[in-house]
């Protein structure tokens, strides 16, 4: 979507404690497919966001980024990435708590990572690394406090903007400090960090969500975890059918599906944002409007073209693909008559294309029931194009639980 002005869990993460190593990841310059190990032992993908750059690398910084997971698991891992950088970034100290509120942790809950068994990491331009699994079991719906000290870095930063999460900055070196004392400096973007997996009993399963800022959040109340995929995330906490747990948000201020703007394409980040992610076994596709009001916009033909190629890429990669319809948005002020009727003749070809094993229409629920083209205004943030909490909620509360495992074997 489009950019705007801009007594039990304390024992469970307490149990957290520094294990074997395993070795780093890899990665490939931006744009690339990075080729990260995504085996059994990395289990199911809790928590995600998009990589982006989002200014300039500081040394010498430290950051608390708090996190919210989806499903439970053991064998923590971190995956810190360098993907927009041009030079190595060297990470110390990295921990892994419970927050209490704030900055605060829940005392004894902070717990060091390493990486292949070493305290310091350094990650080359383009790389990630996974941390080392910690042992111990981390509850589903659980804020996280991932805490590290930036020892060595340069040039582009690595991380998402658009967090609709407070986090915190310090100077000086203090992750391994449980109080907020030294936590001063608040943040609404997260840096470096773009994943935290987990292994959970039984066969779960994790979806990636490809979205915009309508995924990422934009409107939803901050510090809440109100966006669409976690409402989505508790619903399949609730159901005890469900066979996916683990739920990605991979939403992006700005995206499109054909051509980088704010941010790389859909097409062009999909395999580092959505493939490489352990335990995906579905994704969901829920974007289109921000290539609507681009200039030139593009026909009907070549957005259909483009979710196709998007579906082809996962299914090639034996994932179960969701598509959805793309929402109403009149009031915005770049909405006009030509980009609705792409609109409504690219969402006829998700309901009925064939290309997706199952459709969301959010088209259907977001919309106004006397104006077809616009929100209901009872889910408008207030943008006529962003839904509020409501809004969030009735689009997860919209997607068939089913239709998210449809099988493997592709």
């Amino acid at each position: 979507m489009p950019r705007t002005a801009r007594p039990r869990r304390r024992a469970a993460l307490a149990a957290l404690s520094c294990c074997v190593a395993l070795g780093c990841g890899t990665g490939t310059p931006p744009g690339g497919r990075p080729d990260p190990p995504t085996g059994p032992e990395y289990g199911v993908v809790t928590w995600a966001t998009t990589a982006d750059r989002v200014g300039e690398a500081v040394e010498g910084r430290s950051y608390r980024l708090m996190v919210h997971t989806s499903v439970g698991g053991g064998g923590l891992r971190v995956r810190l990435s360098n993907a927009f950088g041009d030079r190595p970034v060297t990470f110390e100290d990295v921990h892994a708590g419970l927050r209490r509120d704030g900055a605060a942790l829940v005392p004894g809950s902070n717990r060091r990572l390493t990486f292949d068994g070493a305290r310091t990491v350094t990650v080359p331009p383009g790389g990630i690394v996974y941390s080392d699994p910690l042992p111990g079991h981390v509850p589903a719906a659980s804020t996280l406090a991932v805490s590290f000290h930036v020892a060595r870095a340069g040039g582009p930063l690595t991380g998402h903007w658009m967090a609709m999460q407070t986090s915190y900055t310090s100077d000086g070196e203090h992750s391994a400090e449980e109080s907020a004392t030294h936590w001063t400096q608040r943040t609404g973007s997260w840096f470096y960090l773009d994943a935290v997996t987990v292994r959970p009993r039984g066969k779960t399963g994790a979806v990636a969500v490809l979205g915009d800022s309508i995924t990422d959040g934009w409107h939803s109340t901050t510090d809440t975890d109100r966006r669409w995929p976690d409402y989505l995330a508790r619903r399949l906490a609730k159901d005890p059918a469900a066979a996916v747990k683990g739920v990605a948000n991979e939403g992006l201020s700005g995206n499109r599906v054909l051509t980088d703007g704010p941010g790389q394409s859909a097409l062009n980040r999909l395999s580092r944002d959505v493939l490489s992610l352990p335990g995906v076994r579905t994704v969901f596709m829920f974007q289109g409007v921000n290539d609507l009001k681009g200039e030139p916009a593009p026909t009907a033909g070549e957005l259909v073209a483009g979710y196709k190629t998007l579906a082809e890429r996962a299914h090639a990669a034996g994932k179960c693909v969701v598509g959805a319809t793309i929402a109403p948005y009149k009031g915005w002020p770049e909405w006009d008559p030509e980009g609705e009727a792409v609109r409504r003749e690219v969402n006829a070809f998700v309901r009925g294309g064939g290309t997706f094993d199952a459709v969301a229409d959010f088209d259907r629920v977001l919309r106004s029931p006397y104006d077809h083209e616009r929100l209901l205004p009872a889910f408008d943030g207030g943008d006529h194009v962003h839904p509020n909490d409501k809004g969030m909620q009735a689009m997860a509360d919209a997607v068939d639980l089913r239709s998210l495992d449809c099988g493997s074997g592709w």
